[in-house]
């Protein structure tokens, strides 16, 4: 991807990106409404890697703001329309289909957020909120590994590993959702800021 992402030119990247949409999420909105069997494995870019690369194709990227969140509200309120037309016709078993990650609606609206996040001043977010900016900071460069642990994090949350339990079936999914990503990342940065301290370690890691 780094090479990739290197050397590629423009018109290239664009077409790339396009396979990587359709694949991704066009294949499988035609299949949930096709009596046709869509396999999107035909495609070379499919799933979390487009994601991966929008981040860099978006760099040059120049959108109105008005633009962006219009589109925002639209991929949100076609997860909620979407999901509840789904429930209603087709079933509770495609549910979550209108809320995956590869879906039309949330790729949608998570490309407009990370364009009006791009627009804020990094100056202006260090003098305001310095402890925030910071964090964020620390984030930052330290996004493979909280991505590489936060699966295991999740997972003994909601079994109740840390002596405390977090998911669904304890709280509602207004309540749930935040606490468990707040709760997620500062463990993950707990465990990973020491282990970097680790030369070795911190190799392994990233």
């Amino acid at each position: 991807m780094s090479v990739l992402v290197a050397y590629v030119d423009r018109k290239t990247f664009s077409f790339l990106m396009v396979l990587w949409f359709f694949g991704t999420a066009v294949i499988s909105l035609l299949s949930l409404f096709s009596p046709l069997s869509l396999n999107s494995n035909v495609f070379i870019l499919t799933g979390w890697i487009g994601y991966f690369l929008l981040g860099s194709y978006f760099l040059k990227a120049r959108v109105r703001a008005d633009a962006l969140f219009a589109l925002l509200v639209l991929g949100l309120a076609w997860t909620i329309v979407g999901t509840y037309l789904v429930v209603g016709t087709i079933g509770e078993q495609y549910s979550q289909f209108f809320h995956d990650a590869y879906s039309l609606s949330i790729i949608g609206a998570s490309a407009a957020l990370f364009l009006l996040l791009a627009t804020v001043p990094p100056n202006a977010l260090a003098e305001r909120f310095p402890r925030g900016n910071r964090l964020l900071h620390l984030i930052g460069q330290n996004t493979i590994p909280i991505y590489l642990f936060q699966v295991m994090v999740l997972e003994a949350l909601q079994k109740g590993f840390f002596g405390f339990q977090i998911s669904l079936a304890t709280m509602t999914p207004a309540l749930e959702i935040p606490l468990i990503t707040a709760v997620t990342l500062l463990i993950c940065l707990g465990v990973i800021y020491p282990l970097k301290k680790i030369p070795f370690v911190k190799r392994l890691i990233g």
